[in-house]
């Protein structure tokens, strides 16, 4: 972390100057396949990423020391002498950020909402992406709007992923009419034409309509890139707070709650039961997925999940 102090966190909306002074907490934690033994990318918690890609600089002779996995039976068996095949890493690995700003993320019950905590994660792995050197891009979606910005070693595309992110966000308000469901399907299927292949995905929102064309999209882009799930959610999403005579509101009308100990319970169970599929799904496909709530600061969640915070 830096000496430097960070900004108070905003709870209702995020500007441009805030995700930029973010870029001094984005330190001690990595993408890269390269992780603590705690992280939720280290094998024995999922399947490791694939980190930068390799790339053929020679064929020579085998020298003592050289890792026999490295062989080149068919060149040994025509030069009759053992050879191998050396690789280097490539320089950079894309990182692709998808984040949800629709209206079922403009929603928080403590230190922010959901489209505030999602634009935090992206800003920090933004700023994160950029120093390893690293091209980082976007795919910024609200309910009527979907940006695309194509991945760019620069500070001037992360300056723009950062102002697209505050504009659309400053866009959401509690009377704003009806939401997008199927604004995610729109996003990952504008991500599977951006990252053809050897990309890091990551997933940004509380994936919200999430269906069975959500599931072929995020297959087909996962055969040949490496897709990271952010799962934002709010606790209130799932356990109601213990208070009589609760209300709802969709922007235009209020609606009491039924309230009791029955209530409560399936209110639980239904979220239970969307969520543990949803894990599922993810699991299948080797997808790591990462909880973000909207309750603690944003930072702290992802130094514990893949960085070096106990």
């Amino acid at each position: 972390m830096s000496a430097e102090a960070s900004p108070p966190s905003p709870r209702i909306h995020v500007d441009l100057e805030y995700l930029v002074r973010l870029q001094f907490d984005a330190g001690h934690f990595s993408f890269l396949p390269r992780q603590p033994v705690h992280s939720l990318l280290s094998g024995g918690h999922a399947s490791r990423l694939r980190g930068r890609g390799l790339a053929f600089e020679e064929l020579r002779p085998y020298r003592a020391g050289d890792d026999i996995r490295s062989m080149d039976w068919k060149a040994t068996a025509r030069l009759r002498k053992p050879h191998i095949r050396v690789y280097s890493e490539e320089r950079e690995r894309p990182v692709l950020f998808l984040v949800d700003q629709r209206t079922s993320m403009f929603f928080g019950s403590a230190r922010a909402t959901k489209a505030v905590a999602a634009a935090e994660l992206a800003a920090l792995g933004c700023w994160r992406t950029l120093d390893a050197g690293d091209r980082v891009g976007a795919v910024i979606f609200g309910d009527d709007e979907v940006v695309h910005i194509a991945p760019q070693r620069s500070r001037g595309t992360v300056l723009r992923i950062c102002h697209e992110m505050a504009r659309l966000n400053q866009t959401l308000h509690a009377d704003r009419p009806g939401e997008n469901p199927g604004g995610l399907n729109d996003a990952i299927r504008r991500a599977v034409n951006l990252a053809p292949h050897d990309v890091l995905v990551v997933l940004v929102s509380d994936c919200d309509g999430a269906d069975s064309e959500t599931r072929e999209l995020v297959t087909k882009l996962a055969v040949h890139n490496d897709v990271l799930a952010a799962l934002v959610y709010d606790p209130m999403g799932f356990r109601l707070p213990k208070s009589p005579g609760l209300r709802v509101s969709d922007g235009r009308k209020q609606f009491p709650l039924p309230g009791g100990a029955r209530f409560e319970q399936e209110y639980e169970k239904i979220f239970i039961e969307w969520s543990t599929k949803l894990r599922d799904r993810f699991k299948a496909l080797r997808i790591p997925m990462l909880p973000i709530c909207t309750h603690e600061p944003v930072v702290d969640q992802v130094l514990r999940a893949l960085g070096h915070r106990p």
